[in-house]
């Protein structure tokens, strides 16, 4: 295989290497479990009914399948950039292009809402203090984070991450207690999965219309292998990382859903907040502001996550000329202070846009970026395909973690992908996010085109 200076063993290229397995391990499991599942499963409840599991199961898988197509890789190389240096490698200039642009636009809007979505539970809090300025403070903090080191990063994402985890933990704990009749002052049992019109009350199309819009609620658990190159020990980590996290997604997501719609009613006006709503159902005292604060605990995991895989990978765009160069160099703590600044313009944008309109802050891009993670997950699978027999042939010592039954998972996920982007043409309220994510990756085209007219050689 022609040797490539982003994918070599050590694709560090000057960042330290001061991520420990049990970061990696928190970073993998963390960024699967966000804000969404606790706030936005509730609508697919709502549309699906309990057979929202089945919903939340076959995306989990999905994403599961493609989780472990990146642990093959990002063992094989971990590179700054992750995927968007092996989408480059096997799929071309184009894609490695498009992935990381569509990437880095994917996170600085995550980063933007939940600044936003922190300051608005902040101001729930406290109603004296207008919301920008949370947003604001939110930005602020973090960015200022993000500047120290990667090490103090994952430190406070370590940390976030320990008490979602926790709490989902207890969650399933207190749903097995109380399924189990051993609940004080609770009958117990099954019986809310079927006394509502039956398990599958609007039949089976919502149920794949409710696995289209969790798609966006697991998108996050690939940035270990963007922290792949930051991490002391990069091989072992992601594989010890990737094979935790594929059980625990299922088990946190499909798991925990089956236990709001096992204790909540599916057509409960509360069902719109599951998670409160459940804790609420079994007399848990407090239960909104408990869940409150794990949901406040959720959304600033994202934003401190966002700022570091956005920042990553325009990083990683700058060393391969798709974006300037001056915004990958690094300060002599081994951090990219330029590519995490301008990973956080569009947060403070938020702060301004926030103090104007409160109540429609850039909902025009929301509608774009569940459609762009679709996208970068489908040619994250399409690179799998072409660098795995790449590998077997060229450098089969460098699979030390390989996909499952490969070709015939990898092309299952592809052909998935595929279908669920077609099935949003035909879902109404899908129709205008793929519509804007289309709009979305023609104008990467254009920029990509901008960059091949810009950088060719001028004629004297």
């Amino acid at each position: 295989m022609n040797q490539d200076p982003a994918l070599t063993a050590d694709g560090s290229n000057g960042l330290r290497r001061t991520l420990k397995a049990r970061h990696m391990r928190m970073i993998a499991l963390g960024g699967v479990i966000g804000a969404g599942l606790f706030v936005g499963s509730g609508v697919v409840i709502q549309a699906t009914g309990p057979a929202a599991v089945l919903s939340f199961a076959l995306t989990g898988t999905l994403v599961v399948l493609v989780m472990r197509m990146l642990g093959e890789m990002a063992s094989a190389y971990p590179a700054t950039g992750g995927f968007y240096e092996y989408n480059r490698l096997a799929l071309g200039e184009l894609a490695g292009f498009m992935t990381g642009w569509m990437y880095w636009y994917f996170w600085i809007i995550v980063v933007a809402l939940e600044a936003v979505a922190g300051a608005r539970l902040l101001h729930g809090w406290f109603p004296a203090v207008a919301p920008w300025c949370f947003t604001l403070a939110l930005m602020t903090v973090f960015t200022l984070l993000n500047l120290l080191s990667v090490r103090s990063w994952g430190e406070t994402e370590y940390w976030f991450a320990s008490i979602k985890v926790i709490a989902i933990t207890l969650f399933l704990a207190i749903g097995i207690v109380v399924a189990c009749g051993l609940w004080p002052d609770l009958p117990g049992g099954f019986a809310n999965l079927t006394a509502h019109g039956g398990f599958m009350p609007k039949g089976p199309i919502p149920v794949l219309t409710g696995a289209v819009a969790a798609t966006g609620f697991y998108f996050g658990a690939e940035i270990v292998t963007v922290a792949a190159a930051e991490s002391a020990e990069p091989e072992q980590a992601v594989a010890r990382a990737m094979q935790s996290v594929v059980a625990r997604v299922l088990v946190f997501y499909v798991g925990s859903i089956l236990v709001v719609v096992t204790l909540v009613p599916w057509n409960s006006p509360g069902i719109i907040q599951p998670y409160v709503t459940a804790l609420a159902a079994v007399h848990v005292p407090g239960a909104a502001q408990i869940m409150n604060g794990v949901i406040l605990t959720a959304v600033l995991s994202a934003l401190n996550s966002g700022l570091f895989a956005s920042s990553r990978m325009v990083m990683a765009l700058a060393r391969r000329g798709d974006a300037p160069h001056g915004i990958a160099r690094l300060n002599r703590r081994g951090v990219p202070v330029s590519a995490i600044l301008l990973s956080t313009a569009f947060g403070y944008a938020a702060v301004i846009m926030n103090y104007v309109s409160p109540e429609h802050v850039f909902a025009f891009l929301v509608d774009s970026y569940g459609t762009v993670a679709i996208f970068v997950y489908l040619l994250i699978a399409l690179a799998q395909l072409r660098l795995r027999r790449r590998l077997e042939r060229e450098a089969p010592e460098r699979l030390r973690a390989r996909m499952w039954a490969f070709p015939a998972l990898t092309i299952v996920a592809i052909a998935t992908m595929l279908a669920i982007v077609a099935a949003m043409a035909f879902i109404a309220d899908q129709r205008l996010p793929l519509l804007f994510g289309i709009v979305s990756a023609l104008a990467m085209l254009g920029g990509y085109a901008i960059r091949r007219w810009w950088s060719a050689p001028r004629a004297d």
